[in-house]
C-alpha cells in the first residue's frame, strides 16, 4: 500500500466519523470501518515473533487487535501493531484511524 496523502488521509476519517458527535463516537466508527473492510485473519509480527491478526475489537480506550500463536491470544492496540509488507486490503482504514488518533 503506498503512502496515503493528508487529503486521502483526511477523506477517510471523514468517512468514519460522518454523523459521530464526540471522541467516543468517533471512535466507535473506526472500529467499524476496520472492522469491516481489514482483510483478516493476517500474519504480522511483534517483537520477532510471528502472529495471526484475527480480528479487532473496540475497547474503552482504543482498538486492539486479536493476534494468536501457538493457541495463545494477546490483545494489541491497533495504534502499535506492526503490518506486514504488503499490508492487507483495508490497511488504509488503519492508517486513518492512527492519523485522526494523533489529534483527538
Amino acid at each position: 500500500m503506498e503512502e496515503l496523502s493528508e487529503e486521502e488521509l483526511d477523506a477517510l476519517v471523514e468517512e468514519a466519523t460522518i454523523d459521530a458527535y464526540g471522541d467516543n463516537e468517533q471512535l466507535g466508527g473506526f472500529a467499524v470501518m476496520i472492522e469491516d473492510n481489514l482483510e483478516m485473519p493476517f500474519e504480522t509480527t511483534v517483537l520477532g515473533v510471528t502472529v495471526i491478526v484475527e480480528g479487532v475489537t473496540r475497547t474503552a480506550s482504543g482498538i486492539v487487535a486479536d493476534c494468536v500463536r501457538d493457541g495463545h491470544h494477546q490483545a494489541i492496540d491497533v495504534l502499535d501493531l506492526p503490518l506486514p509488507e504488503p499490508p492487507p486490503k483495508g490497511a488504509e482504514w488503519i492508517a486513518a484511524y492512527r492519523h485522526w488518533a494523533r489529534f483527538a
